[in-house]
C-alpha cells in the first residue's frame, strides 16, 4: 500500500467515526433468555467484540458466528466470507461471489446450507455465495478436511452457511438502512427476524430486502505485443444494479420424549440488470470523434430464484439414534442479453462508419437437486458408531438460444431479432452414497475414522444426442486431536476427495473459437479429478475469549482435468483452407490437387477437449488470531488477523505453472474497539490478497487486487437500539490485470502475438447507515 493510499483510506474511516461520534446512554444487557433458547442478536446492541469459536469437531474446523461479522454490516455471505483465513475470489471489483478455499477454483470449494448441498448456476458446480443475504445466517464454519458423513467433493475444503434456527433463539430485531454509492445513488437495506414458540413448536421467520448496486469504471489499453506498437484504448463504464428479497422460516419440535422435527427452508429472488457501456479509440488519452473506432452497448436481464428446503426428523431407536433427512433446492435464472455496436473504420478522418450489428441471447437454466437420507448412530464400547445412505439427484437443463443481426447501411435500424439458433442440454446425475464412521476418545486423545463409498451416474442429452457414465469412487478419512492442555491442541487429518467435472467439460456441444482460433467440444467419458489431502494443525486458547491457530495442508490432486487437442482441425482453419483454394482456383482455372502451388492444408488451430492427464499438488500455512488484549489491559479491545500463503504446482502443454487463478495470498487485519461508558464502538478492517495467474490455451492472465480498507463506528442507545455506520472500499480498491493473447498453441509457445491488453478496474467507496431495533 502507497503512504498517500493510506492517508487517504484513514482520513476516510476517521471521517465515518466523526459522524456519529457523540455521547450515548450506555448500553444494557436485555432480559433474561428464554427457558430454552438463547435471545436473538442481543449483541446487536451491546459493543463486546466476538471472535471466531473453538469447535469442538475432531474434524478441523473454524465456526465464526455472525456476530464476528456483524460490526461491519455485511450484505451477502460473500462479504462475511472475505474476512475469514484462505478464503479469495477472482470478481469484479465489490463483488464477492464464488468463494474459493485456499485460491483454489470454486468447483474445488464444497458450498452447504446447513450441511446440505445446493446447486448453483456455475458449470464448475460452483454456488455463488452472494446471493445468500448475510441476515438469514447463523453461522459460518469453514471444513478443512472431509469425513465420511458428507459429500466428499470437497477438494479445498467445504464452507457450511448455518441459517437461523428457531430452537437456538427467541425475540426479534428490525433493520432498516440505507447505502450511498460515489456516483451518489442510493440503495434501501430493510430486514425483521423474530423466533418464538407457536403451538407445541417454535418457529423463526425472517424477510430481507436490499438494494443491489455497483458502479464501475473500467480502461483496458491494447498493443501488438509487450512493448510492442499500440493499437487501441477502450473505456467501459459497467453498473450492475438490482434488488435481492429473501425469506426464510424455520420449524421445530419435539415429538414425544424420544424424537426431534425440524423444517427449514430459504427462498432468495435476485433482480439484476448489468449495463456496460464502451468506446474505443485510436489513442491512448483523448475522447475526440476522429479517434472513435467503435461503440459499444450491453445490457442484461437477469431474474434468478434459489429454494432450499430441508426436513429432519431425529428420533432415539434401538440403543441409539436414528435421523431420516429430506432436502430440495433449486436454481432458476432466466437471463436476456442484448449487445449492439457500431464500428469505425480510422482509415479516414474523421472514422467513416464500418458497420452496425447486435446480438441477443435468450438463456435459461434450471438446476434441482433432491437428496434423502437416513443414518443411525449408537455408542460401542467406548466409541460411536455412525453409518448411513445419502441419495442425491441432480438434474439440470440448459437452454441457450442466440440471434445475430446488422444493418445494411448507416442509420438504418437494426432488424428485429427472428432467428435463433438454440442449445438444449439435459444432465440428470444420480447419487447412492453409503458410508460407515468411528468416533470416540482415549485420554486427551479424540479420533474419528470412516469410509465412504460415492456412486455416480450421469446422463447427458445434448441437442438429442444421448450419453451415459457411470463412476464410483471409495473416499476413506480419519481425523486426530490432541488436546495437549486445556489451551492447547494439536490436530491431524488425512481424507480422500474428489472434483465433479465441469458441465461444460462433460457436455459434448462444440463451441466454435472458443479459444482463440481453437475450437472446444466436451467429452462425456471425462472421469473426476480425486485428491489426498494432509491437514496439520495447532490451536491454542488466549484467556477466555481468544484463540490462535496454525494449519499446515497438502493436496495431491490426480485425474487433473485440462485441455488437450483431438488432432481435428477447428472451422476457422478449415475455412480458411476453403478460402485459399477457391482464390488458387480463381487465378487458376481447372487447377486441383496435383497442380503445382495448389494450397496444402495445414492447419494450425484445432478442435480441443477435457482429458484427465497427470497430476498436481497444492500447499500452504493459515494463520489465524481473534482475541481482545486483556494480557495488556484492554480488555475492551478486540483484534483479528489472519494470514494464508498459497501455493499449488501443475503441468500443461507448455510447462509447470500454478493451479489456474490461485491467489498468492489472502491477509485480514482488524481491530473493535468498544466504549462502555459512552455507548459506542468503532473499529477498522484491512484486506489484501495476492496476485493470481492463469494460463489457458491462446491465453495467459495475471490479476491483482488493491487494498481494501473499512471502518464502522456504532451508537446504542439503551437496551434495544442501535445506529451503525459503515465505510467500505475506502481506498478505491482497483482490478488490474494483464493479458497476454494469442492465436493458437504454437503462438502461444513461440509467444507470437495477437494482442496484449492492460485492463484496469477501479469502484470508490461506499457507505451505510443502519438502525437496528431488537426486542
Amino acid at each position: 500500500m502507497t503512504p498517500n493510499a493510506l492517508a487517504v483510506g484513514l482520513a476516510r474511516a476517521l471521517a465515518v467515526s466523526s459522524l456519529i461520534a457523540v455521547p450515548a446512554v450506555h448500553a444494557q444487557q436485555a432480559g433474561g433468555p428464554a427457558a430454552d433458547a438463547t435471545e436473538l442478536d442481543a449483541v446487536q446492541v451491546t459493543g463486546q467484540a466476538v471472535y471466531r469459536d473453538r469447535s469442538d469437531a475432531t474434524a478441523p474446523t473454524l465456526s465464526y458466528g455472525v456476530e464476528y461479522f456483524q460490526k461491519f454490516e455485511p450484505r451477502t455471505v460473500g462479504d462475511m466470507l472475505k474476512r475469514v483465513p484462505s478464503v479469495a475470489f477472482v470478481s469484479d471489483v465489490l463483488e464477492y461471489d464464488g468463494a474459493r478455499l485456499r485460491g483454489l477454483g470454486a468447483g474445488y470449494t464444497q458450498i452447504l446450507i446447513n450441511g446440505k448441498k445446493v446447486p448453483g448456476g456455475g458449470n464448475d458446480r460452483s454456488f455463488f455465495v452472494d446471493r445468500i443475504p448475510a441476515e438469514v445466517v447463523e453461522r459460518v464454519e469453514i471444513v478443512r478436511s472431509a469425513s465420511a458423513n458428507r459429500s466428499g467433493d470437497a477438494v479445498a475444503g467445504a464452507i457450511n452457511i448455518v441459517l437461523r434456527d428457531a430452537y437456538e433463539f427467541d425475540g426479534g430485531y428490525v433493520r432498516l438502512g440505507a447505502s450511498r454509492f460515489d456516483d451518489g445513488e442510493v440503495t434501501p437495506t430493510v430486514a425483521a427476524v423474530a423466533s418464538g414458540a407457536v403451538g407445541e413448536g417454535r418457529v423463526l421467520a425472517g424477510v430481507s430486502h436490499q438494494g443491489r448496486y455497483n458502479p464501475k469504471r473500467k480502461t483496458s489499453l491494447r498493443y501488438a505485443a509487450p512493448g510492442g506498437e499500440f493499437d487501441n484504448r477502450e473505456d467501459q463504464s459497467d453498473i450492475r444494479d438490482g434488488d435481492d428479497t429473501s425469506f426464510n422460516l424455520s420449524y421445530v419440535r419435539d415429538v414425544g420424549d424420544v424424537g426431534r422435527l425440524s423444517l427449514s427452508g430459504l427462498y432468495v429472488r435476485t433482480d439484476r440488470t448489468e449495463t456496460e457501456h464502451s468506446r474505443e479509440y485510436n489513442v491512448p488519452v483523448g475522447t475526440a470523434r476522429d479517434n472513435l473506432l467503435s461503440v459499444n452497448d450491453q445490457l442484461e436481464d437477469i431474474r434468478q430464484d434459489n429454494f432450499a428446503f430441508k426436513g429432519d426428523y431425529v428420533f432415539d431407536m434401538a440403543g441409539g439414534e436414528t435421523a431420516f433427512g429430506v432436502s430440495f433446492a433449486r436454481f432458476d435464472e432466466d437471463t436476456v442479453g442484448t449487445e449492439v455496436e457500431v464500428g469505425y473504420d480510422d482509415g479516414e478522418t474523421p472514422p467513416a462508419w464500418d458497420g452496425y450489428e447486435g446480438e441477443r441471447r435468450l438463456v435459461a437454466l434450471r438446476d434441482d437437486e433432491s437428496g434423502a437420507s437416513v443414518s443411525h448412530r449408537r455408542p460401542v464400547g467406548a466409541a460411536e458408531l455412525e453409518f448411513g445412505i445419502d441419495a442425491l439427484r441432480k438434474e439440470r437443463r440448459f437452454e441457450q438460444r442466440t440471434s445475430e443481426v446488422e444493418a445494411d447501411a448507416e442509420g438504418q435500424p437494426l432488424p428485429p431479432y427472428a432467428e435463433f439458433d438454440a442449445t438444449v442440454t439435459d444432465i440428470r446425475e444420480d447419487r447412492l452414497d453409503p458410508y460407515l464412521m468411528l468416533s470416540g476418545s482415549a485420554g486427551r486423545l479424540d479420533w474419528e475414522t470412516g469410509l465412504r463409498m460415492e456412486t455416480t451416474d450421469i446422463r447427458i442429452d445434448a441437442d438429442g444426442a444421448g450419453f451415459e457414465q457411470d463412476e464410483n469412487q471409495l473416499l476413506p478419512s480419519a481425523h486426530l486431536r490432541w488436546n495437549i492442555t486445556g489451551q492447547d491442541r494439536l490436530s491431524l487429518s488425512l481424507a480422500r476427495t474428489v472434483r465433479r467435472q465441469s458441465f461444460d467439460h462433460l457436455t459434448p456441444v462444440l463451441l466454435e473459437g472458443e479459444y482463440g482460433d481453437n475450437d472446444f467440444i466436451g467429452n462425456p467419458m471425462l472421469e473426476q479429478e480425486t485428491a489426498v489431502g494432509l491437514d496439520l494443525g495447532f490451536e491454542h486458547r488466549l484467556g477466555k475469549r481468544g484463540v490462535v491457530g496454525v494449519n499446515l495442508f497438502y493436496r495431491d490432486v490426480g485425474d487433473l482435468i485440462e485441455l488437450v487437442s483431438t488432432g481435428e482441425p477447428s472451422e476457422s482453419a478449415v475455412e480458411d483452407h476453403e478460402d485459399d483454394v477457391a482464390d488458387f482456383v480463381d487465378g487458376n482455372p481447372g487447377a486441383g490437387p496435383t497442380t503445382p502451388g495448389y494450397p496444402v492444408f495445414d492447419p494450425d488451430s484445432f478442435v480441443y477437449t477435457a482429458a484427465n492427464v497427470g497430476d498436481g499438488e497444492v500447499f500452504g500455512v493459515e494463520l489465524d488470531l481473534s482475541t481482545p488484549l486483556d494480557a495488556l489491559g484492554l480488555p475492551d479491545t478486540g483484534v483479528f488477523l489472519n494470514y494464508s500463503w498459497l501455493d499449488s504446482r501443475v503441468d500443461d502443454a507448455i510447462g509447470e505453472r500454478r493451479f489456474n487463478d490461485q491467489a498468492r495470498s489472502v491477509f485480514n487485519i482488524g481491530f473493535i474497539q468498544d466504549l462502555p461508558t459512552l455507548g459506542m464502538s468503532f473499529g477498522v478492517s484491512y484486506r489484501d490478497q495476492g496476485n493470481a495467474y492463469a494460463r489457458l490455451l491462446a491465453e495467459e492472465v495475471t490479476t491483482a487486487y488493491g487494498e481494501d480498507l473499512e471502518a464502522f463506528v456504532e451508537n446504542r442507545f439503551g437496551r434495544s437500539w442501535s445506529v451503525r455506520l459503515t465505510g467500505t472500499n475506502l481506498l478505491d480498491a482497483s482490478k488490474d490485470e494483464v493479458f497476454h493473447k494469442f492465436d493458437t498453441l504454437g503462438d502461444q509457445i513461440e509467444r507470437d502475438y495477437d494482442e496484449y491488453e492492460l485492463e484496469s478496474e477501479v469502484a470508490g467507496p461506499v457507505y451505510q447507515m443502519v438502525v437496528r431495533y431488537a426486542f
